[in-house]
């Protein structure tokens, strides 16, 4: 495995419409599962789940984003509906990272949020560490209540992302990264 500074600078995302086959192994995935799930989280809470999208689930499940998305655009084109039903088939892999974030007497939710987005970028970079590529998004079916109801998820629930995995077709690219003097300021006594 590569020294683990070198594998954090290393990291790239990679579109998941570049990102080919063959996709982790089941026991590739109970470790980057595993990995993903070692962040903070005060109060032993696991205020957080996955939905793992493989094989035909993939599209199963573009059915119902295509079909909440036929449902709210009357005007929808076939070939737009076909682009969201292929959602979640971009890529041999998609994990859902679910925030079941909540009121708690001592948990802040905005912490359990937090907790939920640690997870998902573990999971990015666990998959990096293992020689594959990812790219955490989420985009419009994320937020829309009737997708979520679809994929099983339950009223006090939200997507924190959707991590897509494989291998990248090409070497991922860098981009222009923010120069540490734009962002970073020293408190003064």
């Amino acid at each position: 495995m590569p020294d683990a500074l070198q594998l954090l600078k290393t990291r790239r995302s990679v579109k998941p419409m570049e990102l080919g086959g063959p996709g982790p192994t089941p026991a590739e995935l109970d470790t980057l599962l595993t990995v993903a799930a070692r962040v903070p989280d005060h109060g032993k809470l696991a205020p957080w789940r996955f939905i793992v999208f493989e094989g035909e689930a993939r599209m199963a499940a573009g059915e119902k984003i295509a079909a909440v998305f036929r449902q709210q655009r009357a005007d929808a084109t076939a070939e737009q509906i076909d682009f969201e039903r292929k959602r979640l088939s971009r890529a041999p892999l998609v994990v859902a990272v679910v925030s079941r974030a909540g009121p708690h007497a001592k948990i802040p939710e905005w912490e359990q949020q937090l907790s939920a987005g640690a997870v998902a970028m573990n999971l990015v970079i666990a998959a990096h560490a293992m020689g594959y590529a990812a790219s955490w998004i989420t985009e419009w079916y994320a937020y829309d209540r009737g997708v979520l109801d679809a994929l099983g998820l339950s009223g006090n629930e939200r997507i924190a992302g959707f991590v897509h995995i494989g291998r990248p077709a090409k070497p991922p690219e860098d981009r222009e990264r923010p120069k540490l003097a734009d962002i970073v300021t020293r408190f003064r006594a």
